[in-house]
């Protein structure tokens, strides 16, 4: 008697990045509005309720698409962008460029423009890694730390991202995950596919509308 075959294991792990920002914030966000609403909600009179209800209805969805649902999941084959209200499927073979500048951003060959919302840029970052890079390459202000490089780079840290934004090492890991699909012979099997978050915006129109029609008979 032959065992049963395994359930066969994914060609590429994701590596997944989100910001931690964004899921704090929105889960305060979140329990703050639940704490609000609610009190509104059993203690309101008249229309509040409802107009508690629909408010929550509202903003419910939004807070969630805008801090918790954005994430970006790459693989050596293909990256899956999960934005606000969209999620973009793209092989490496479509990607013609990834780059950070004001906000992280995936060109296509066809060069449409797709935002990682996951990957928020921080000048402030950039300005606190940039500090912290200068001190680790040349002299302190006591000048115990020779310009001079008798220090080797790779004893720095430097190589391994230190002095380095967090937005500006996902980059250069999904450049990274680009270069290794490009010098790749195989065919991916990967489409393009962008779907509409309908599951997000469904239920932020209907409370939109219903906490209008509430307001307008208040």
């Amino acid at each position: 008697m032959t065992s049963p075959t395994p359930p066969a294991e994914p060609a590429y792990a994701d590596r997944t990045f989100r910001s931690v920002a964004g899921l704090v914030s929105g889960t305060l966000l979140i329990l703050l509005g639940l704490w609000l609403g609610g009190d509104a909600m059993f203690r309101g009179h008249g229309w509040v309720p409802w107009q508690a209800l629909a408010a929550l209805l509202t903003l419910i969805p939004l807070i969630l698409a805008f801090t918790l649902r954005p994430a970006v999941f790459a693989n050596e084959e293909r990256i899956r962008i999960r934005n606000p209200f969209r999620t973009i499927v793209l092989p490496w073979t479509e990607v013609a460029a990834v780059r950070a500048a004001y906000s992280s951003e995936i060109v296509t060959q066809g060069g449409v423009t797709y935002q990682l919302w996951a990957i928020p840029v921080s000048l402030r970052d950039r300005k606190r890694a940039a500090r912290k890079a200068g001190r680790q390459a040349g002299d302190d202000q006591h000048g115990r730390t020779s310009v001079r490089g008798r220090t080797p780079a790779h004893t720095t840290g430097l190589d391994s991202g230190a002095g380095v934004a967090a937005a500006d090492q996902a980059v250069v890991e999904l450049r990274a995950l680009a270069e290794q699909a490009g010098d790749r012979t195989e065919q991916s099997t990967t489409t393009v596919s962008v779907r509409w978050a309908f599951e997000i915006i469904a239920p932020a129109v209907v409370g939109a509308v219903l906490l209008a029609v509430l307001l307008a008979l208040a």
